[in-house]
C-alpha cells in the first residue's frame, strides 16, 4: 500500500501548497500597512494623512469619510489623483503608493470643538492579498476661527447667503445631521417579512440607486427580495439621470429562511442623499438588530405571497435529508447519486482517458496493476471533487470553472493530442537517458511512479472534464455553506465523488484482462485508444472553437481511420473475418464522416444530427427552430427585465449557461428545444446569462442567487419574486420539466 500513501502524500502537499502560497509572516498588519492620521489645520479644516508601506497600495474609490460630531459636517474632501492599475477583482482602478493627504472641508462652529472623522479605506499587498475594508475614528481638537464681522464694504455674496436686503432665507437654517436628514427606521413584520422606512426631511432626497441591504453573518436567514419604488427623475452632475426619492418611503423585504426557531438577525442598511441646496452626504450605512419570531415548518425558504403546497425542488430535499437523515444513510444516498451521476456526459470522458493511461502501460498491463491505476485515477478525482467542492461552498465561487479558460483548454488539448499520436508511433515519448536509468533503479524499491501520473492525471480530469453543476452537488454546497458542517458536507461529496468512479474502477480493471499482451492486436489496440484520445482532444476544444471547425474535425476523425482501416480498399477472398469485419467499421466511419460533410454544407452545427438543418429545412424551420434567450449580463440589467416583465404580466425563466458546460449543451439540444417545452414556455420572457468568461459579473450574478456554477434555470413570477421550489439544477428531462412547469402558476 506504499503507492497509495505516496498518492495521497503527493496530493496534498499539492493542496497545500495552493491554499498556502501566501506566508502569512510576510504580510503586516493592515494599520501598519496602512497608517493613517488626522490634524487640524491652521483655517479650522482637517488634513488627513496615510503612510503606506512599501508594496503595499489603497484604492481611491475605497477611501470615504464621514463626520461622528453632530455639529459638524464634511462639506467636502479633495483626494489628488492616483496612479491607474489593473485590478483583478475591481477592473481599472485609481492606487495610491507610498502616502497621501486628503484636506476635508466643514461645516462647523466658530468656537473651538471637539471632532471625530470616520475614516475608511481598503488597500492591497503586491503579494496579491487585499485587506477587508478598514475603519478607523479618529479624534481632533479644532481651534476656534474667526467669524466674518460686519463692515462698510458691501459684500453681494454674504448679503445674498444671509438673505439681507431681499427678505431670503437661502442659506440660514444649517444642514441638518445625516440621521435627521434621514431617519432610519426597521421592523419585523412577520416571519418572513421586515418593514423598512426612511423619513425625509423637507428640502432633502435619497438616490434610488444608491440602497443596499444585506444580512451580517447570517447562515439561515438570507434575504429574498426587496422592491425600491421609483422616484422622480433628475440630472445630477455627479452620477447622470438618476431617481431620488422625497418625503416618505416604505420597503418591504422578503426573507428565506431555513431556522424555523426564533432567532436574532442584523441588517445592515446603506444609502446616500442630498440636500436640494447642492450639498451631498457621504455614503451613509445603519445596522440593526431584529428578533424574528418563530414559523412553521411549511413556511421555511418559502417567499412571501407564494403558495405553499408545492413540492420541494431536488436540491431542497436533499439538503433537507443530509439535516435530517443519519451520517451512514447520508453517505449511501450520495454513492448512489454519484452512480447515477457517472452515466452523465460530464463523466463519460473520463474513460477514454484512464483507458488510454492503461493502455499506455503496454504488455506488463495486469489485472492487479489495472485495478490499482484505475483507483489511484478515481480516488485522487474524488478528492480533488470534495477540496473544490468544500472550498465552492465556503467561499461562494466555481473554482472549477476557474479551470475553463481558453488557454488551458488548448493546453490540455494538446496534450492529449500529442499523446494520442504517439500510439500511433510517430514518435516515442522518452525521458532523457540519465534520468530514465535513475528512475528505473528507484522503481526497483518503489513501483509508484505509474500510480502517481493515473492520480495527477484523475485530479486534472475532474477539474477540466466535469465542472457542471447537478442537483446532489448543489445540495451538498448549499448544506456546507449553510452549516459550515465540513465533516458530513465533505465527506457526502467525497462519497458522491467516489460513486462517480465506480464504474471507472469497474472498466480500468476489466481492461487489464481484456487488453491483449503483446503483438499485432496490442498496436491495434493501442491506435484505437490513440483515435479515442483524438476525440477527447476535439470534445474538449468545442467549449472554446467555432461549431464549424468542429464539425469538421469530427468528420476528419471519422474519414481519415476509416482509410486506415482500408475502407478504400477492395476485399480479396483470402482476407479474414476480422479483416472484414475492421472493413465494416470502417466504411461505418466513412460513411457517417460524410453526413457529418454534408451536415455542416447544410448549417449544422450538432455531429449527433448532422442532417438536421436539411430535414428542418424540408419540414418546416420554425418548428425546428431553437429557444429564443434574450442575454443578460448583470443583475441590474436583470432587475430592468424583470420590471418590464412585471410590467407586462408575464412569468420570466432565467437560464444560467456556459460553453463548457455539458449539461448546459444537453438543456438546450434535448429539452428546451421540444415543441411542447416551447409550447409551455410561450408566455414567458425567457433570459439567459452566459457566464462562460466566469468574470466578475458572472460570478455576481451566481452569488446573488447562491449558485456554485451552471447549469440552472430559475422561474420569477408577477412579483418579481423567484420560486425557489420551482428551480431547476443540472440537466432535467422534458417530461420532468414540463411537469415542473405546471405547477408554477
Amino acid at each position: 500500500m506504499h503507492y497509495l500513501k505516496f498518492t495521497f502524500a503527493c496530493f496534498f502537499i499539492l493542496v497545500s501548497h495552493w491554499a498556502y502560497a501566501i506566508d502569512p509572516d510576510q504580510l503586516l498588519p493592515p494599520d501598519q500597512a496602512f497608517k493613517v492620521s488626522a490634524t487640524a489645520t491652521e483655517d479650522g479644516n482637517v488634513k488627513i494623512s496615510w503612510l503606506i508601506a512599501d508594496g503595499y497600495y489603497l484604492y481611491r474609490k475605497k477611501i470615504s469619510f464621514a463626520s461622528k460630531t453632530n455639529s459638524i459636517i464634511i462639506e467636502q474632501a479633495d483626494l489628488p489623483a492616483g496612479e491607474m492599475k489593473k485590478d483583478p477583482n475591481f477592473g481599472d482602478m485609481e492606487i495610491y503608493r507610498h502616502s497621501i493627504e486628503s484636506l476635508l472641508t466643514l461645516k462647523r462652529p466658530a468656537t473651538a470643538v471637539p471632532f471625530s472623522v470616520l475614516i475608511k479605506h481598503q488597500g492591497c499587498s503586491d503579494l496579491g492579498l487585499c485587506y477587508p475594508p478598514q475603519s478607523t475614528i479618529i479624534d481632533v481638537h479644532l481651534p476656534a476661527i474667526d467669524t466674518p464681522q460686519g463692515s462698510g464694504s458691501f459684500n453681494p455674496l454674504d448679503q445674498l447667503s444671509k438673505g439681507l436686503n431681499l427678505g431670503l432665507q437661502l442659506f440660514s437654517d444649517k444642514l441638518l445631521p445625516a440621521d435627521e436628514a434621514f431617519q432610519f427606521l426597521a421592523t419585523v413584520k412577520d416571519g418572513q417579512t421586515l418593514n423598512l422606512q426612511w423619513r425625509i426631511a423637507d428640502g432633502y432626497y435619497l438616490y434610488r440607486e444608491k440602497f443596499a441591504l444585506q444580512l451580517s453573518g447570517a447562515t439561515d436567514t438570507q434575504i429574498l427580495s426587496y422592491e425600491i419604488p421609483h422616484g422622480k427623475a433628475k440630472y445630477d452632475e455627479a452620477f447622470g439621470n438618476v431617481e431620488i426619492l422625497h418625503d416618505t418611503l416604505s420597503v418591504n423585504v422578503s426573507l428565506a429562511r431555513s431556522n424555523p426557531d426564533a432567532h436574532e438577525i442584523t441588517l445592515i442598511a446603506k444609502f446616500q442623499g442630498c440636500a436640494e441646496r447642492g450639498v451631498c452626504y457621504p455614503p451613509m450605512e445603519q445596522t440593526v438588530n431584529l428578533l424574528l419570531p418563530a414559523v412553521s415548518t411549511a413556511a421555511i425558504s418559502m417567499p412571501s405571497g407564494t403558495v405553499n403546497n408545492k413540492p420541494a425542488s431536488e436540491q431542497d430535499l436533499i439538503v433537507e435529508s443530509l439535516q435530517q437523515d443519519s451520517f451512514f444513510l447520508t453517505l449511501l444516498s450520495f454513492l448512489g447519486f454519484g452512480l447515477l451521476l457517472a452515466f452523465t456526459p460530464c463523466v463519460f470522458p473520463m474513460i477514454p482517458i484512464l483507458s488510454g493511461i492503461i493502455v499506455g502501460q503496454g504488455k506488463d498491463i495486469t489485472n492487479r496493476k489495472a485495478f490499482f491505476l484505475s483507483f489511484s485515477f478515481v480516488l485522487a478525482s474524488a478528492i480533488t471533487y470534495t477540496v473544490f467542492g468544500v472550498l465552492a461552498a465556503l467561499f461562494g465561487s466555481n473554482l472549477q470553472a476557474t479551470f475553463q479558460a481558453p488557454w488551458v483548454i488548448y493546453l490540455f488539448s494538446g496534450i492529449f493530442i500529442i499523446l494520442s499520436l504517439s500510439m500511433f508511433d510517430f514518435y516515442h515519448l522518452e525521458l532523457p537517458k540519465s534520468l530514465q536509468s535513475r528512475l528505473h533503479n528507484a522503481s526497483n524499491k518503489h513501483r509508484d511512479g505509474s500510480f502517481i501520473g493515473a492520480a495527477l492525471m484523475g485530479v486534472f480530469s475532474s477539474l477540466i472534464v466535469g465542472p457542471c453543476v447537478a442537483a446532489p452537488l448543489a445540495a451538498a454546497l448549499m448544506y456546507i455553506g449553510q452549516t459550515g458542517d465540513l465533516i458530513l458536507g465533505g465527506s457526502a461529496l467525497f462519497v458522491m465523488g467516489f460513486g462517480m468512479g465506480i464504474p471507472l474502477l469497474i472498466i480500468g480493471t476489466s481492461a487489464g484482462s481484456l487488453l491483449p499482451k503483446a503483438g499485432h492486436w496490442l498496436n491495434t489496440s493501442k491506435s484505437v485508444f490513440g483515435v479515442i484520445m483524438l476525440a477527447v482532444a476535439v470534445w474538449m476544444l468545442e467549449r472554446v472553437i467555432a461549431s464549424e471547425i468542429i464539425m469538421l474535425l469530427w468528420a476528419m476523425l471519422c474519414i481519415i481511420p476509416a482509410i486506415y482501416l482500408r475502407v478504400l480498399d477492395p476485399l480479396q477472398e483470402v482476407d479474414s473475418g476480422w479483416h472484414k469485419l475492421w472493413k465494416g467499421l470502417g466504411v461505418i466511419l466513412f460513411a457517417y464522416g460524410l453526413l457529418i460533410l454534408i451536415g455542416l454544407s447544410a448549417g449544422s452545427s450538432n455531429p449527433l444530427q448532422p442532417l438536421k438543418g436539411l430535414s428542418s429545412s424540408s419540414s418546416g424551420q420554425q418548428q425546428e427552430a431553437p429557444l429564443a434567450f434574450k442575454r443578460i449580463n448583470s443583475l441590474a440589467e436583470l432587475n430592468q427585465e424583470l420590471q418590464a416583465a412585471s410590467a407586462q404580466g408575464k412569468w420570466v425563466m432565467l437560464d444560467f449557461y456556459a460553453d463548457w458546460c455539458i449539461s448546459c449543451k444537453e438543456m438546450e439540444a434535448y429539452t428546451l428545444s421540444k415543441p411542447e417545452v416551447k409550447q409551455a414556455l410561450s408566455g414567458f420572457v425567457i433570459l439567459q446569462a452566459d457566464v462562460t468568461e466566469n468574470n466578475e459579473q458572472d460570478k455576481a450574478l451566481l452569488k446573488a442567487f447562491n449558485l456554485i456554477g451552471p447549469p440552472a434555470i430559475l422561474f420569477f413570477n408577477l412579483n418579481q419574486q423567484e420560486q425557489f421550489d420551482a428551480r431547476v439544477i443540472g440537466y432535467q428531462k422534458a417530461e420532468s420539466f414540463l411537469q415542473n412547469l405546471s405547477q408554477l402558476k
